[in-house]
């Protein structure tokens, strides 16, 4: 798209289905590899990515060469079929439907790379919900709770 300059941060957090805790440290790395690679293949430019057992966190430079919705499509649906590809869970994965996408100007995306990268301290002493709903709160972000992210559900 020749002419066309863009400087366009997001952050996106999605949540696996039913907040099960399903993403396990000793693959976690090479899911966020595989992410990075959808996003990056995609001309975005990746600039942080973590996150907990039940959700992700990521911050890229979007391109205007491809819609938001169609790129959370493209990463939740591409890399829940590689974990179920590779066997990493028991059963069917799925992320749960839906995302939340907040975007900053260039001099935050330091501060909200350093949050990601550190998501494991934070979540010491907040949990996936309280943040949620602080993020929504924070931007001014319009929502029914019924249609926030499920609870954790059970197994027993």
């Amino acid at each position: 798209m020749s002419n066309t300059f863009t400087q366009i941060h997001i952050q996106v957090i999605f949540a696996v289905q039913d907040r099960l805790s399903l993403i396990n440290n000793l693959w976690e790395e090479r899911l966020y590899r595989y992410i990075s690679g959808v996003i990056q293949n995609r001309g975005h430019k990746l600039l942080a990515i973590n996150g907990m057992p039940d959700h992700v966190h990521i911050l890229f430079g979007m391109r205007p060469s491809q819609s938001l919705s169609d790129l959370m499509r493209d990463v939740k649906g591409n890399s829940s079929f590689w974990i179920n590809d590779n066997n990493l869970v028991a059963g069917r994965f799925s992320w749960q439907e839906g995302y939340g996408a907040f975007s900053y100007s260039k001099s935050q995306v330091h501060s909200v790379a350093s949050y990601i990268e550190n998501q494991k301290l934070y979540h010491e002493k907040k949990s996936f919900i309280e943040e949620y709903v602080e993020f929504l709160n924070d931007f001014g972000v319009d929502y029914d709770s019924k249609y926030l992210f499920k609870p954790i559900i059970s197994k027993y």
